[in-house]
């Protein structure tokens, strides 16, 4: 796994290089995905029908947080990945303490069965995440990269996909399968397809998931995913009209 670097200048230890993993959506935003991303400064954000992130260059500088609030807007809702402390006027709601694996022995192949998805599939996406909340999947979710599906009988029944990419690293999300057909392996296999055209590229899979979430959790670590972080995904909501001034 990849790690950041101390710089010596004449000698001298330099601050360790922040590993772009620490702050992946911001690695994202301003790396492979910048022609997604509506950007402020040191703020960005997917569209809203792309992804649900907004992010922060460095989420202790109050100059950061200004310009999300300009972007966004007051009394706007958006999750921010990592933070856990906002600045006094902000508010946050559902918390949710989570982990983020990386790529350490998966074995990686494609399968026969796994067909591409694109936006004409997006109705049939939509309807199975309803059904299995994999995590947040909007519209043009699938625009991100590349998504694969399992189909049954023509019925899509298991999925999962790209959706960050930062230089260097790509995240596996959406790994869903369909209740009446879990116990068949679907998942993995889906799994090991989607990181064998991140492998191609060159990129290392990595992936997040609720800490609470101990089933997924232990497949992902048999499958070859190690623990890096503990993290948090937390939404939070932008000052309002009344009280924007204040809080900037």
């Amino acid at each position: 796994m990849a790690r950041p670097t101390d710089v010596r200048v004449d000698g001298a230890s330099a601050p360790a290089v922040p590993h772009p993993l620490d702050n992946a959506a911001w690695s994202a935003l301003t790396g492979p995905h910048a022609s997604f991303a509506e950007r402020l400064g040191r703020a960005a954000r997917y569209p809203s029908d792309v992804a649900v992130f907004a992010a922060l260059a460095d989420p202790a500088d109050p100059a950061a947080w200004a310009d999300l609030h300009r972007l966004v807007g007051p009394a706007t809702a958006v999750a921010v990945p990592g933070v856990d402390v906002v600045p006094e006027g902000w508010q946050t709601s559902g918390g949710v303490p989570g982990v983020q694996l990386v790529d350490t022995a998966l074995r990686a192949e494609p399968d026969p069965e796994a067909v591409p998805l694109g936006p004409a599939d997006v109705p049939e996406i939509l309807e199975l995440v309803a059904r299995t909340r994999p995590g947040p999947f909007l519209p043009r979710t699938v625009l991100l990269g590349t998504y694969l599906g399992i189909r049954h009988r023509g019925r899509l029944i298991a999925l999962a996909g790209e959706r960050l990419r930062l230089p260097g690293w790509t995240e596996i999300s959406a790994v869903c399968t369909d209740p009446d057909h879990r116990g068949r392996g679907l998942a993995t296999r889906l799994v090991r397809a989607v990181a064998a055209g991140i492998r191609e590229r060159g990129d290392t899979p990595f992936l997040h998931a609720a800490a609470s979430n101990t089933h997924a959790i232990g497949l992902y670590e048999s499958l070859g995913f190690t623990l890096r972080r503990r993290t948090t995904f937390l939404e939070v909501r932008t000052p309002g009209t009344a009280d924007a001034a204040e809080a900037l």
